[in-house]
C-alpha cells in the first residue's frame, strides 16, 4: 500500500517551491514503460505548462485536486479558449479528464496546489507531448504574460 497524504504532498510541494520551474513531480509509477502513469503533480502559480497534447500516441490526462486551486483549459487547434475548470475541493469540482489529442495547460492559482494525476503509458519524452505552436515556449519571457491574458479571457 502506498499512502498518499499530507506528509508526502507537504514534502512534494516544499520541493517545487525550491524548483526554478516552480513545480514538481512525485511518480507512483516505477517504470516508464508503465501503461498507466501514476504522479502528484505540485504546482506553484509561476510555473508554466505549455498547452500540449498527448497524439501519436493518443493519451488520455485525468487531473484530480488534492489542495489548493488549479484552473485546467481546453483549447481548440488555433489557440483558442473551448473549455475551462477551476479544480478546488470546496467548489465541488474534483477532477476532469482530457479527452487523447486535445489541446490543454493547467495553472496553479495558489500556492500548494497538488493534483493526482493519471495518464496512458508508456511515457517516452520523445513523443509524450505535442506543444502548441501558438503558446510560448516553456522559459519564454512571454509565458507569464501569455498566463496571465489566459485567466483575464477566462475571468480569474
Amino acid at each position: 500500500m502506498i499512502p498518499i497524504n499530507k506528509e508526502l504532498t507537504n514534502s512534494v510541494i516544499l520541493k517545487a517551491q525550491s524548483s526554478p520551474r516552480r513545480r514538481m513531480n512525485h511518480n507512483f509509477h516505477t517504470d516508464l514503460n508503465d501503461t498507466f502513469q501514476r504522479m502528484l503533480n505540485c504546482l506553484e502559480p509561476e510555473t508554466y505548462c505549455r498547452p500540449h497534447k498527448h497524439e501519436n500516441p493518443s493519451k488520455r490526462e485525468v487531473f484530480i485536486i488534492l489542495s489548493g486551486t488549479a484552473l485546467v483549459v481546453q483549447f481548440d487547434n488555433e489557440g483558442k479558449i473551448t473549455e475551462s475548470i477551476v479544480l478546488n475541493n470546496s467548489n465541488g469540482q474534483f477532477g476532469v479528464e482530457i479527452p487523447p489529442a486535445t489541446w490543454h495547460t493547467i495553472i496553479a492559482l495558489e500556492s500548494g496546489t497538488v493534483v493526482f494525476e493519471c495518464k496512458d503509458g508508456p511515457y517516452s519524452p520523445a513523443n509524450d507531448k505535442d506543444f502548441a505552436s501558438w503558446a510560448p515556449a516553456e522559459g519564454d519571457p512571454e509565458s507569464l504574460n501569455y498566463t496571465r491574458r489566459l485567466l483575464e479571457n477566462i475571468g480569474l
